[in-house]
């Protein structure tokens, strides 16, 4: 199969993406039913859009966003600051060799999408698409 000269390198594993699947499910598990011993972040309502892991599954990148998008900073702070405890709650569902390390990113996914769909309803972009 011929390697594409856009990629910018090799995608996930099956492996991996499996892995990253069960780490989303059980930290949405975690979140929702408020295992983490800290008020402030079982009070918020997260939601987990993906999970990546690394190639060798030791660090997992879970990218969240809280309900209605508000207070993604302080979110974002009580999943960093709460870390150690979720990485062990998490793991304690799965049946993994090694435990990866948890980070935490904001998930820019929904913000993308409002900005692709502000651009295609911009008057320039929609004559361009009507043309054809």
């Amino acid at each position: 199969m011929a390697k594409s000269r856009f990629s910018e390198g090799p995608g996930p594993t099956q492996r991996q993406l499996r892995v990253a699947e069960l780490i989303r499910r059980r930290l949405s598990d975690v979140l929702n039913q408020g295992d983490i011993h800290d008020p402030d972040l079982n009070r918020m309502s997260i939601t987990v859009g993906e999970v990546r892991c690394s190639p060798d599954l030791k660090v997992a990148t879970a990218y969240i966003l809280p309900l209605g998008g508000d207070n993604r900073d302080e979110a974002l702070s009580a999943l960093r600051k709460n870390r150690h405890e979720i990485r062990r709650s998490v793991n304690k569902g799965l049946a993994l060799k090694f435990s990866p390390e948890m980070r935490f990113a904001i998930d820019e996914t929904f913000d993308r999408l409002d900005n692709t769909r502000r651009m295609f309803s911009e008057d320039n972009v929609r004559r361009d698409l009507d043309s054809d």
